[in-house]
């Protein structure tokens, strides 16, 4: 999440936490489309990471963005630790080991996605360059180890550092050393909602597959082709994961409710201080009782913050987050909110979808979700390869944005960005075979030039 919510709003009740989901609810017109990225930087001399501090550190990048954008920096007591762009929307963040992420403006197509995205790129280069700093898109790092790893100054994530070794082994490699892309989509209802998040839980290993882009750790290829989303699996069992009970009869906005106040939180802010309440229950802040706080109450940025920290393949806030891929080069950052967009936010895509996996058991989708990390094109449901739903979605894909019909100006629709998917299937590779095939072969068993061929 770019930066902590301020709604200092008490809440009363459970149902109050409802109506705030429900707020998300916006006509067709309205959907937009919002997309984040994280990236690692690495100095261009030695390709180790960067730190926070430092005239070449990741204090100094942030700081010569804000002179380059004129953004509003986002501070946490003397330490500028992202950037927002109080006119357009948009925000610059740093995850836990400097991951540098963009978390886009809500924008109306894909064109503007791609418009937002090379800018980006070409800011972050300008300001960079100079400070002899690079930046890699890839799921994981491939080289540097979680000790090597630096830690930016944000209270909420030394909590979380804490904490994690407790709940799961990976948790701390989840937080330090991947990195993801995703997409933000809308709803128009709550029957809306349910639809699309059933459809994207489902096909999210699919994307998964289709994305993978970590297979290596340490400086060798790990045995997976998302190494990242293995991670998943073994970093908070509480909090992230399918959602089995999201399939059936009574899914809405009050059983995303009950299980949100079901995970365990990680912080409460009060007063500009993060409070360590890790493993201590929302409903006891809801009802004034949290142990610690004696009196405190929850507030609407309470809620918000501890939403923004529970972890499954796709999140219900007042959009629906996609959370399945790996992060990858620009093409690949481009693709992803075209594909979702594609399913999602065309009727009969999104009807099609859910034909397509409507009779997937939890079972079937829990198998699918764990064979992906590993097998990833080649992992099977229902008789059926990945690579053969990953075909039907694609194509359910482009239909759905060739009838959205939305033109950039050299009048071509967006299905030009799924041309990169389109690629991957005819080769029948992913972006993690690809980097194998180099390492194998005119790489020679290093992954140091992955720094010059995969950069930004």
């Amino acid at each position: 999440m770019a930066r902590d919510q301020v709604d200092l709003t008490t809440i009363e009740r459970r149902d109050d936490l409802v109506a705030w989901l429900a707020q998300g609810v916006r006509p067709k017109s309205q959907f937009r489309i919002g997309t984040e990225h994280e990236k690692f930087a690495f100095s261009l001399e030695g390709h180790r990471p960067v730190p926070y501090q430092g005239h070449h550190g990741i204090r100094a990048l942030l700081e010569g963005m804000q002179h380059l954008l004129g953004w509003q920096p986002i501070m946490e007591g003397p330490n500028v630790i992202g950037l927002f762009d109080v006119t357009g929307g948009g925000a610059i963040s740093l995850e836990p080991g400097g991951q540098f992420e963009l978390s886009g403006a809500q924008v109306e197509t894909v064109h503007q996605t791609a418009g937002e995205l090379m800018a980006h790129l070409a800011q972050v280069r300008e300001v960079a360059q100079p400070l002899r700093v690079g930046f890699l898109g890839i799921g994981m790092t491939p080289d540097w180890t979680r000790a090597e790893m630096p830690k930016m100054p944000k209270g909420r994530y030394k909590i979380m550092t804490a904490y994690m070794p407790k709940v799961g082994k990976l948790g701390l490699d989840m937080m330090y050393r991947t990195c993801t892309v995703q997409t933000n989509l809308d709803f128009s209802s709550e029957a809306d909602m349910v639809k699309k998040l059933r459809v994207s839980l489902a096909l999210q290993p699919v994307a998964t597959a289709l994305f993978a882009n970590s297979p290596f750790t340490d400086g060798k290829p790990n045995g997976f082709l998302s190494f990242r989303s293995e991670i998943w699996r073994d970093t908070d069992n509480d909090r992230a994961g399918m959602l089995p009970w999201a399939f059936e009869s009574g899914m809405g906005f009050e059983r995303w409710v009950d299980y949100a106040l079901d995970v365990p939180m990680y912080f409460v802010k009060h007063d500009d201080e993060y409070v360590d309440v890790a493993g201590q229950s929302f409903r006891d802040l809801l009802a004034g009782k949290l142990p610690g706080m004696p009196g405190a109450r929850a507030t609407i940025s309470d809620w918000a913050n501890h939403l923004g920290s529970i972890f499954p393949e796709v999140r219900l806030k007042r959009y629906l987050e996609m959370r399945g891929a790996d992060s990858g080069p620009l093409p690949n950052l481009l693709a992803l909110p075209a594909l979702w967009v594609g399913i999602l936010y065309d009727d009969a895509s999104l009807d099609a979808a859910w034909d397509l996996v409507k009779h997937w058991t939890a079972e079937e989708r829990q198998k699918l979700r764990d064979d992906v990390p590993r097998q990833g094109l080649a992992a099977m449901v229902c008789g059926r390869s990945v690579f053969a739903v990953a075909s039907d979605v694609l194509e359910l894909a482009r239909a759905g944005l060739a009838r959205r019909n939305r033109i950039d100006v050299g009048g071509r629709d967006e299905t030009r960005y799924l041309e990169v998917l389109q690629d991957c299937l005819e080769r029948g590779t992913t972006p993690a075979q690809e980097l194998l095939n180099k390492f194998n072969g005119p790489w020679a068993g290093s992954v140091d030039p992955i720094y010059k061929g995969e950069a930004y």
